[in-house]
């Protein structure tokens, strides 16, 4: 069994919950596609799936990493490549969910990624210009060093902004001459789900109070006092990052709140960059629509072959 299924689209769609349903009726395990997730005690402001959602399916890739540990796009492929090897093995149906659009498509497309060790010296010098003001100023150096991947990388994403040029520094060869394509590894099924972008932004928006609600506070102080510190990129997360400035005093609760709502809006903004509704080989659903499941399911199983059985 060859096949995948990808489930893919902008933050708080509803992606894990359709995942763990279509899960349950087509004997799946779930892969984890999202780049934060991958963190340990990172649960709340990375919308994790529950503790009833993870008990019900099998879950590969999350959790897997400490927040002060460095975790690359390549050592991402590897791994989603053993645990859809494993799954297979085992004659099941592995379903890649996510909306971090290098994670999904360098597994989807078979993305040859440069291994280039970390230069430490080099990515801190770059760390402090972006703390001391400089972050448009190292982007813009990119831009003139690899414009096809900046065009790629969201300008806000420093992290990924720094990796880009520590690799061209390492090689000398812009990153996206890097990055080519192997091909396809197996035979994909990309679901896309959408909807109204007015309709969305309210829905993250209230996943945003949902998570105050719920502890994103207390998690954001747990974090300190274990002792990882707000400048790890990890920390850097949305939500995490103001929570922190909330912390130390740096902003109100109130102004925290709303800059997290801003950044998620802009972070939906960014991963319809990285799935587009045009583009031909995702099957976009609207799920405004109450049949969306149900015409989801359907797909499946006819890219599966299968009879479809009731619920």
């Amino acid at each position: 069994m060859n096949r995948l299924v990808a489930i893919v689209g902008p933050t708080a769609v509803g992606k894990s919950q359709l995942a763990v349903r279509l899960a349950q009726s087509f004997d799946k395990e779930i892969i984890n596609a999202d780049s934060r997730q991958i963190y340990r005690y990172m649960d709340i402001g990375t919308a994790k799936p529950s503790p009833k959602e993870l008990s019900l399916i099998p879950h590969h890739l999350i959790s897997i990493v400490d927040p002060d540990d460095d975790f690359s796009l390549a050592q991402y492929q590897q791994l989603a490549y053993e645990a859809i090897k494993d799954i297979q093995r085992r004659n099941k149906l592995a379903l890649l969910v996510g909306g971090s659009g290098q994670y999904v498509w360098s597994v989807l497309e078979g993305w040859e990624i440069p291994n280039v060790p970390p230069d430490e010296e080099f990515r801190h010098s770059l760390e402090e210009r972006a703390a001391g003001g400089e972050k448009d100023e190292l982007y813009q150096e990119l831009v003139g060093l690899d414009p096809k991947a900046a065009q790629r990388i969201d300008r806000h994403n420093v992290r990924r902004i720094i990796r880009a040029l520590e690799v061209y520094k390492s090689t000398g060869t812009p990153p996206s001459r890097l990055q080519r394509k192997r091909g396809a590894l197996f035979e994909a099924l990309i679901i896309g789900l959408t909807m109204d972008r007015a309709k969305l932004y309210h829905k993250t928006d209230s996943r945003v109070d949902h998570m105050i609600n719920e502890g994103l506070v207390e998690e954001v102080h747990k974090l300190l006092d274990m002792g990882y510190d707000l400048d790890l990129p990890a920390m850097s997360s949305i939500g995490y990052r103001q929570i922190g400035m909330f912390i130390k005093g740096e902003l109100t609760l109130a102004a925290a709140i709303e800059q997290i709502k801003i950044e998620t809006h802009r972070v939906v903004r960014h991963q319809y960059a990285w799935f587009g509704l045009k583009n031909g080989r995702i099957k976009w659903f609207d799920m405004e629509s109450d049949s969306a499941y149900w015409e989801i399911r359907a797909s499946v199983a006819q890219f599966l072959g299968d009879k479809i059985e009731e619920e």
